[in-house]
């Protein structure tokens, strides 16, 4: 029967940086995924690119039922520690706006690194193994594999959540944290395109690809959360960054509010430009929006349509700039898991250790990543958070006297 003091389970980008880190702090680990493929989910992430962090990344970008958890894990380890890493391991990598940083050429330099790393730690790794039990016995844990019974003083979970299941995430890691009497906070897709009935849609449908920045807006008027991001019309309903960030704070039934052209006070624009002005509205119109939101906007309106401003009465004019600066539309639902690329919700933090990670309640196991109830905006900010609470569990899992085991 295998010995190792720490056995990580999920080699994504969490569990592969923990592993690494722990090896080369002197622990000795075994790393066990039960994909072929290592770290499909960093493979594709940016576009094949890896968005692997952001320069500005804090706990403010991050949703958690008990938001303050993140702040020691990401104090402790920042995006600057890790474009230090990158650079060690020679990686070239831009920033794009708002602080994302990537890979110059491919998100497989990042996949290489980790890899690296975990040689240097002597860290041991089953590739495409099966986790079928985890036990705990007097020493720590015993866990049944595809490749063996193995057993350790410590077992990290990170095994992710449940964000597109085609390549290889399951929901092993609630499973398991249940069994030992954790609660799991209510998870649901995230950072995903948002949909709406065929009727509610059938106005817009015709905008499908259209794409512009906006103002985009949920929730109570006092708590409401906003993103100023590019949104995407789709045949289906809305994506783009600007969706994608508000779905993470968008709860069932309630509506979306939209600014389509946050830069501009559109009813004094109009108003103001009736006078003397022999320009149609839909001219003037366009001359503000894309040309497709103007004229779509306006088949919504065909009373106004044809007829020169000039003729338009002032409050016709507001009420039509209102329905694109405070546009109320209640989407029906998200493309789901296999569209989402995270899931909100996970362990529930209150029962984990903000500086090492490991468990109240079974002392010697630890849980880092999406797995857990920390869920980053778009933009690097999950690689963050994978970075940060790996590194957090990594040096427990070396150092005894952090543990609780």
């Amino acid at each position: 029967m295998g010995r190792f003091d720490a056995v990580v389970i999920g080699g994504g980008a969490a569990g592969l940086f923990c592993a690494g880190m722990a090896g080369q702090l002197g622990a000795k680990v075994l790393l066990i995924d039960h994909s072929e493929k290592v770290a499909e989910k960093i493979r594709i992430s940016g576009g094949g690119r890896c968005n692997f962090t952001n320069r500005d990344a804090g706990p403010a970008n991050f949703l958690s039922a008990n938001p303050h958890f993140c702040r020691s894990a990401l104090a402790r380890y920042t995006p600057q520690d890790f474009i230090a890493l990158v650079q060690r391991h020679r990686i070239p990598w831009h920033e794009k706006h708002k602080g994302q940083l990537f890979c110059d050429e491919s998100s497989e330099d990042i996949i290489g690194m980790l890899l690296r790393e975990c040689e240097q730690g002597r860290v041991t790794r089953w590739q495409g193994c099966a986790v079928q039990a985890v036990r705990s016995t007097a020493a720590g844990f015993e866990l049944d594999t595809a490749e063996g019974p193995v057993r350790a003083s410590k077992v990290v979970v990170a095994t992710g959540g449940l964000s597109i299941p085609k390549i290889g995430a399951s929901d092993f890691g609630y499973r398991l944290a249940k069994q030992f009497g954790h609660r799991i906070v209510e998870t649901r897709p995230a950072l995903v395109p948002l949909t709406f009935d065929a009727a509610t849609w059938a106005p817009f449908s015709a905008l499908s690809g259209l794409s512009l920045p906006v103002e985009i807006r949920t929730g109570p008027a006092k708590g409401s959360m906003a993103f100023l991001e590019d949104l995407l019309f789709t045949h289906r309903g809305l994506s783009g960054p600007a969706v994608l960030q508000i779905s993470s704070y968008w709860q069932p039934g309630t509506p979306l509010r939209l600014d389509l052209a946050p830069q501009l006070n559109l009813a004094t624009h109009l108003v103001q430009a009736k006078s003397g002005s022999k320009r149609k509205l839909q001219t003037e119109l366009a001359a503000l929006l894309p040309q497709r939101l103007a004229e779509g906007w306006l088949a919504r309106h065909p009373t106004l349509t044809d007829r020169p401003l000039a003729d338009l009465r002032d409050r016709d004019l507001q009420t039509l700039a209102q329905s694109l600066q405070a546009w109320e539309i209640t989407p029906s639902g998200t493309e789901g898991y296999r569209k989402a690329e995270v899931t909100v919700g996970g362990v529930d933090t209150r029962e984990l250790s903000s500086q090492t990670m490991e468990s109240r309640l079974a002392p010697g196991l630890f849980f880092i990543g999406e797995v857990v109830d920390v869920t980053g905006w778009l933009g690097g900010y999950n690689f963050q958070w994978a970075w940060a609470s790996a590194a957090a569990c990594a040096q427990a899992l070396a150092d005894p006297s952090q543990s609780s085991h």
